[in-house]
């Protein structure tokens, strides 16, 4: 590793960034850090790090959006999408954007730093057809955090019994 090893982590979520910054430093990295995209962008103009960690899900403008802007600010910068919302069109969009890599929360510092060793495919990448039962937990879920968490709003938007939803809900993830 060379003193240019640099990298940026962007996350709303202060517990997880702190505990990635440090654990990043601890493995010899200069760790950037950053809550939310003007931040990020700051930072990236200011120290065009080799890499960067961006997630996904942010209040004030997606990851998807810094990564985009990243890439305009500082090309050479390799990014990886961190997200707790793991779905195939956030994953196939990251990696048009110029993403090396997409993993899911939680994530360590092993994980994020082996993202970027991956090589990257230029094609589109291939998943495995998610089951009908993840596809519609995903929906459930998507529907339910763009209901800010109110299940009988959800319910609605579903056009589902507000018991049944509770019931899909109580039942674990697939």
């Amino acid at each position: 590793m060379s003193p240019t090893d640099t990298i940026l982590v962007v996350d709303d979520d202060d517990v997880l960034r702190v505990r990635l910054e440090k654990s990043l430093a601890r493995r010899g990295w200069t760790v950037f850090t950053a809550a939310g995209f003007d931040q990020a962008i700051e930072q990236a103009k200011s120290h065009k790090p080799c890499r960067a960690v961006l997630d996904l899900k942010m209040p004030d403008q997606s990851g998807l959006n810094v990564l985009r802007e990243i890439r305009d600010v500082s090309p050479e910068t390799q990014c990886v999408i961190l997200t707790g919302y793991g779905s195939i069109n956030n994953a196939v969009e990251a990696v048009k954007l110029g993403a090396v890599g997409y993993i899911t929360k939680p994530a360590d510092a092993d994980q994020v730093l082996a993202a970027f060793e991956e090589s990257p495919d230029t094609s589109t990448p291939e998943f495995p057809p998610p089951s009908l039962a993840e596809a519609q937990w995903e929906h459930i879920q998507r529907v339910l955090a763009d209901s800010g968490g109110n299940i009988s709003e959800a319910a609605r938007r579903l056009d589902i019994p507000r018991r049944t939803l509770q019931r899909k809900l109580k039942k674990n993830a697939p």
